[in-house]
Order: structure tokens, then C-alpha cells, then sequence
């Protein structure tokens, strides 16, 4: 996916308009301030470094975040409609949180996260179109997000930090304290950070189906045609492979697999 000078600089504005939409006061001043101060960076970063994850090209950072403020604001009205205590937190608290929720990708004041692959292999090869910035020291994107909002003054709630620090569920470790507990006192009085996750998973697979889905449907037709003409045998005239395909299959046990490579 590729976007435009003019989307990019669309991105951009609605990126501004929904910190002036729902971050009122002097917080949202400072919130303002700091994406203009760092302007040039952040509208044109990737939300990650290789293709086959989500929004990694120029612009794709700022792509992303608007859409995970979108698909916020959407499971606010689901939780809502569902009978879920939406009074625990504030719509200020959930687009602060998703607004902010990568910040840490954009690396510290000095340097940038992801800067150009400068290995033309890996480009080719692996679809990193970025790499990792070495002189970052290293520190996991929640950590540095709640770090650089310090940093800057720019304070946040208890609620915006756990919806924060949390953003990646279970697919980090590190939260498996929060989210996975048994005891109720010991799970999150508000359902924030769970929105805020949905949200991100959301908006990642809307890319997804967008983006890489048609073309996987489409190359499946021509990998379906290699298949056809594929076996363990490559020349089915030939005694010897012959004899190694049904050794080989004649050692599996599992009826299931052994049909499924047989008909490879």
C-alpha cells in the first residue's frame, strides 16, 4: 500500500483535528505543540518495518492512528449498546490513549526508530523497506511512549496509562498480569484498555483485508496450477524416487497426513 502527497497531508490534518476534537484545555495545547514540533518526522513514518506487517510505508504511521481512533470511537458505542460501565472512563481518556497508543515508534528526541533499509537484499528478499535505528537505545514501544509524553510535559491518567501500556494484549508478555488474572480485584476496573485493543487488532486487519487479501486470492490460483505438476517424486517414471515417495509415506502413521502429502 502506497499512499499520496495529498492523502498524506489529509492524514495529517485530521491526525491535528482530532486532538483539537476531543483533548480540550491546556493538555491539548501541549499535545498539538509536540506533533508540530515533530512534524516533519511523524507524518511521513511507517508504522513498522517490513511489509507484511501493518502500515509500513511513508505516511503509514499517521494511517494507522487515525484509523484506530476511528474503530475506538465504533467499540465505544458496541460496549455501550452492550451494557458494558462506560462510566469509567472518558472519551478524552480513549482518544488520548488511542491517539498516542505507537508514539513510541517515532524513537526518542534525537533519533528515528526505523530509518531506510540500506541492505538492497533484505528489501528484495525480506520486504524490509526499514530497519531498526541501531543508535536507539532499545526500549519497547509502551515504555517509550509513556517516557516521551513525560518527557514533554504532556500528562496522562491512570486510565490512559494502563489503555497504553496494555494496547497489545496478550501478545506481549509483559501484560500478562493485566489481562490474564483470575481474581477479580486484581482485573482492570475499566473496560479502556480492551477497546483500545480491539481497536488496534481492528485496524490492522481492516488494512489487511484491504491490502494483502485480494492478492493472496489472487496468487492462489497460479500457486494452485504449481501444485498441480509438484510431488515428492519429481519424475514419476523414475523407479528410485518412486520407491523413496513410498518409503517416505509408508513411515508416516497419521492417515490424515500421509493422504494430504500423497496427493502433493
Amino acid at each position: 500500500m502506497g499512499l499520496s502527497a495529498e492523502q498524506i497531508q489529509s492524514n495529517w490534518e485530521t491526525f491535528l483535528d482530532n486532538i483539537k476534537a476531543h483533548i480540550p484545555g491546556n493538555r491539548g495545547e501541549q499535545l498539538l505543540n509536540f506533533y508540530k514540533r515533530y512534524e516533519e518526522r511523524i507524518i511521513l513514518m511507517p508504522a513498522a518495518h517490513k511489509k507484511e506487517y501493518h502500515s509500513a510505508f511513508p505516511g503509514g504511521y499517521v494511517d494507522h492512528v487515525n484509523r484506530v481512533v476511528r474503530c475506538a470511537l465504533k467499540q465505544y458505542e458496541l460496549w455501550k449498546e452492550e451494557g458494558c460501565d462506560i462510566t469509567t472512563f472518558t472519551i478524552e481518556e480513549l482518544v488520548f490513549s488511542a491517539i498516542n497508543h505507537d508514539l513510541g515508534k517515532m524513537g526518542d528526541k534525537d533519533h528515528e526508530a526505523y530509518i531506510p533499509q540500506t541492505d538492497q537484499w533484505r528489501r528484495d528478499k525480506l520486504g524490509e523497506d526499514y530497519m531498526f535505528n541501531k543508535q536507539l537505545a532499545f526500549a519497547s514501544v509502551p515504555d517509550r511512549t509513556l517516557f516521551l509524553l513525560q518527557q514533554h510535559d504532556i500528562s496522562y491518567t491512570f486510565n490512559e496509562m494502563l489503555a497504553i501500556q496494555t494496547h497489545d494484549g496478550l501478545y506481549d508478555e509483559a501484560n500478562t498480569k493485566y489481562l490474564k488474572a483470575y481474581l477479580p480485584e486484581q482485573k482492570p476496573r475499566t473496560c479502556l484498555p480492551f477497546i483500545l485493543h480491539q481497536a488496534d487488532l481492528m485496524a490492522a486487519r481492516i488494512e489487511f483485508e484491504r491490502e494483502w487479501l485480494p492478492k493472496l486470492k489472487e496468487g492462489k490460483k497460479n500457486l494452485a496450477n504449481v501444485k498441480k505438476n509438484y510431488t515428492l517424486g519429481t519424475k514419476p517414471n523414475s523407479s528410485k524416487k518412486l520407491s523413496t515417495k513410498v518409503k517416505a509415506l509408508g513411515s508416516i502413521k497419521s492417515d490424515g497426513l500421509k493422504n494430504m502429502l500423497d496427493n502433493l
